[in-house]
């Protein structure tokens, strides 16, 4: 009995109406000539045959194809996929990035050799690790691939359909969403929580006005706040407190700006040292800013808790801070109170406020 695995079957582009049309008018008058593939009893090609066999009650062949691990079977149903011509770009990217995906060190370490020739005895996982070698593979331009991982992140089902049967366009699909998110990133959170803390830690979705690419636009990744909507936040802290602001390079003016408003003044700051150099138009950040405030009579850590003003913390998932910030804090000062502006989980002995807790 022939298996439909639906992540196998996701890999298959849809045929548009027209082709199935054909290929159903051909079945009709020929068979199914070409044997349905397998693996482990899993359909891996010939899906629409497969369809319409049922539909016409037709008999059909079966070829059994051996792979060592569900990976292998999946790459080369990518490999076969890229080889047809009548494609979307969209399917095509889709597909590349899956690839890109799957092949990586670890996937390709397991791997010992291609069944279906092509992409498989080709590409190295070193190789295909850059974009470029993606736009290479789906034979589109690197700005294609940009759009086709935000659409694949952000568009609807709905939306991804219409681009596999090219009645829509990848550009037109990719401004639609881009300008839902960056309207839904004006949205204000949840009302701050009420009471009085003396130790505020936060980390403002900044927005940034200069982003010239897709992949550095911050709204696809959370929704960002302008500066007069972070300003005129209301802190809700004791007479004297401590506020320990991130910010990153380019937004240390406005951070600064962010702290004088809610009432603190600047003291120090330390680095982040991410240990992963990233992207930048001026240098390539690998670091952040945490700034220092106060307001009324504040004391600093005693001498034997006072930590390097360089963190070094390797860099994880975009925008989150070091887990072990929150330890050296709670050595730092004990008897805080504290709160968590723009928090992304809970964490007890802290009141955590934001739209991801």
């Amino acid at each position: 009995m022939l298996i439909i695995d639906k992540e196998f079957q996701k890999l298959i582009p849809p045929l548009l109406p027209e082709e199935i049309e054909v290929l159903k008018n051909s079945i009709k008058k020929e068979g199914i000539r070409e044997a349905l593939l397998t693996w482990n009893d899993i359909l891996i090609d010939g899906h629409n045959r497969f369809d319409i066999a049922k539909k016409l009650n037709l008999p059909y062949k079966i070829e059994k194809l051996q792979f060592e691990n569900r990976t292998e079977a999946i790459l080369w149903m990518i490999d076969n996929q890229l080889g047809r011509r009548n494609i979307s770009n969209y399917d095509r990217t889709r597909l590349a990035l899956k690839y890109e995906e799957l092949i990586k060190p670890k996937a390709l370490e397991r791997q010992k050799g291609g069944q279906g020739g092509g992409l498989l005895q080709q590409k190295s996982a070193k190789a295909i690790e850059t974009r470029k070698e993606v736009s290479k593979i789906a034979k589109v331009s690197h700005d294609t691939v940009s759009k086709v991982k935000f659409i694949e992140k952000h568009a609807n089902e709905e939306q991804k359909e219409k681009l596999s049967r090219q009645t829509d366009s990848i550009n037109k699909v990719y401004n639609e969403v881009k300008k839902r998110i960056i309207e839904s990133s004006e949205n204000t959170v949840t009302k701050i929580p009420e009471g009085a803390y003396n130790l505020i830690y936060a980390d403002p979705p900044w927005k940034y006005n200069f982003s010239q690419t897709i992949e550095r636009s911050i709204e696809t990744n959370y929704n960002t706040m302008s500066l007069d909507q972070i300003k005129n936040m209301e802190i809700p802290t004791e007479q004297n407190a401590i506020l320990l602001l991130w910010a990153t390079a380019p937004k240390l003016k406005e951070a600064i700006e962010v702290m004088d408003f809610w009432g603190f003044e600047y003291k120090t700051c330390a680095v982040w040292d991410k240990e992963i150099i990233g992207m930048g138009y001026w240098f390539r950040g690998q670091h952040e800013l945490l700034l220092v405030g106060t307001k009324g009579k504040v004391h600093p850590p005693k001498e034997k808790d006072r930590i390097s003003s360089v963190l070094k913390y390797r860099r994880t998932k975009h925008s989150k801070k070091p887990e072990e910030l929150y330890d050296l804090i709670e050595n730092m000062y004990p008897d805080g109170k504290y709160l968590e502006l723009f928090a992304r989980n809970k964490r007890k002995n802290w009141t955590s406020w934001g739209n991801e807790v």
